[in-house]
């Protein structure tokens, strides 16, 4: 350690261990919360949203890659932009990834909430998650629903645990990740089998009032459910032989998790069918497991298996972005683009302790947002974000040509460019979409936005104060 209390990681994890982190984030809360709002907007069109969602993705995967080979440092997305770009762009990619993290952990409460309630219902514990009131607190009258208490209960324990210590485990998250794949293979093998599936389901793919458009404002909510394998990138420096492994790992969890997303799609369309995965929103894959899937002894409805993978997955996915969060802030803090005390590392917990805690303020803060506001906000700023990204690889390019790239995306530059458009694209239907029905999530980000270019200035100047006043101090002691 530092005298600055900086992190000096070991690496330790090999490629499967860097693999399962990035199939952990993204086979864990999207796919259980993000399926029933994406069959709301996009009807049977839903499967068609995440295969194409897939595809943007991969293209940004690519510059992720390119550039963990070449700069292999910790930090994720705002470590590559902090090494091409100059002081303020690196600035904005950190605090939009930041927040893109924050929100998304705030998501990932809201739907363990609904999950963990339909886990109770299966087992006769409640009422079913919609017919679940709220718990009346004394004194000022207030009543707060179940869900939100869920979710802000989930919210503090991972931070508590993850201020007090930094145990995330390669080990322990593959496992967990085994769990979660597992478990979803037990859904699609009853699924596909189960004579309530029908493939006609799929038919009209574009029902009603929704046309091949409606994909579009779907792909922007639910784009966040693919971003994970960024968080590879964040523990860069505690991996083994970075330059090959990440790359492959980028590659091999984004490949896995897009099979993966097309078949428990498929099969919670086909049983459910886009109506009643609509109407069961966060809850949907549980609904649809506990619709066609038999009893088990001892465990009782074989659906509750599923429900458990829901209620584990969004506390797994939650634990990874609290981390991510984190280790962005710590990282800003360690370059001096945050305060000081948020790249420290805490003397008794050895922990980035006030970069958790203030990750923690905004966390539980958006839990008392609507869902489809927390998904639609963090989909906006990882989209924004990737823009950089992009860019940050056609500036290393063009600035480093001789730069060592064990590994070089293909077809240069057609590909970033593809990224940026791609990006920006859904960008501009997800900000047109959130005009029309969620005006709410368009203020909050560009308030989040005015906030940072404020805060920036603000540290700047409190920076510039302080050195001025420590070269008059000198001068002082000189004379």
């Amino acid at each position: 350690m530092s005298s600055h209390g900086e992190r000096s990681p070991e690496a330790e994890l090999g490629l499967l261990d860097a693999t399962m982190i990035g199939m952990g984030a993204m086979i864990g809360a999207g796919i259980f919360v993000l399926t029933g709002l994406a069959a709301e907007i996009a009807g049977p069109a839903a499967l068609l949203v995440f295969v194409l969602n897939g595809v943007v993705t991969a293209f940004t995967a690519l510059s992720y890659a390119e550039l963990a080979s070449a700069i292999p440092k910790s930090g994720g997305g705002y470590a590559f932009v902090r090494e091409v770009f100059a002081d303020l762009p690196s600035f904005i990619m950190g605090w939009l990834l930041w927040f893109a993290y924050m929100v998304a952990g705030g998501l990932y409460a809201l739907g363990f909430a609904p999950n963990f309630l339909e886990l109770l219902h299966v087992y006769g514990i409640t009422a079913p998650p919609s017919e679940v009131g709220a718990v009346a607190v004394p004194v000022i009258d207030v009543g707060i629903p179940v869900g939100i208490g869920l979710a802000f209960g989930a919210v503090l324990l991972l931070v508590s645990l993850n201020a007090a210590s930094t145990a995330a485990s390669g080990s322990v998250e593959t496992i967990f990740t085994a769990i979660k794949v597992s478990i979803l293979v037990v859904f699609v093998g009853y699924g596909v089998t189960s004579p309530q599936f029908s493939g006609a389901e799929f038919q009209p793919l574009f029902p009603g009032e929704k046309t091949a458009l409606s994909i579009l404002p779907a792909m922007g909510l639910t784009f966040i459910a693919f971003e994970g394998y960024d968080l590879i990138t964040t523990v860069t420096e505690e991996v083994k032989n970075p330059r090959e492994n990440i790359p492959k790992a980028i590659f091999i969890s984004l490949a896995v998790t897009l099979v993966v997303y097309v078949a428990v799609v498929s099969v919670a369309i086909g049983t459910l069918g886009s109506v009643g995965l609509a109407d069961a929103g966060e809850a949907g894959i549980a609904q649809a497991a506990t619709s066609f899937m038999p009893s088990f002894p001892v465990i009782g409805n074989g659906g509750a298996v599923i429900v458990f993978g829901a209620v584990f997955s969004t506390l797994t996915a939650l634990n990874a972005v609290v981390i991510a969060s984190s280790r962005v802030a710590f990282s800003m803090g360690r370059e001096g683009q945050l305060l000081p005390s948020f790249g420290q590392i805490h003397h008794r917990f050895g922990t980035p302790f006030w970069a958790i805690i203030a990750s923690a303020v905004v966390m539980l803060s958006s839990v008392v947002l609507p869902t489809q506001s927390a998904g639609n906000m963090s989909s906006l700023f990882f989209l924004l974000s990737f823009v950089i990204v992009n860019g940050s690889v056609i500036k290393l390019r063009r600035e480093r040509p001789d730069m060592a790239r064990p590994y070089e995306l293909p077809y240069y530059p057609i590909t970033p460019i593809l990224g940026i458009a791609l990006n920006l694209l859904l960008t501009g239907v997800l900000v047109v979409y959130l005009l029309r029905t969620d005006v709410l999530a368009l203020l909050l980000s560009v308030g989040w936005v005015a906030l940072g270019i404020l805060a920036y200035y603000g540290l700047r100047a409190l920076g510039d104060s302080e050195e001025g006043t420590g070269q008059q101090t000198a001068v002082a002691e000189d004379d």
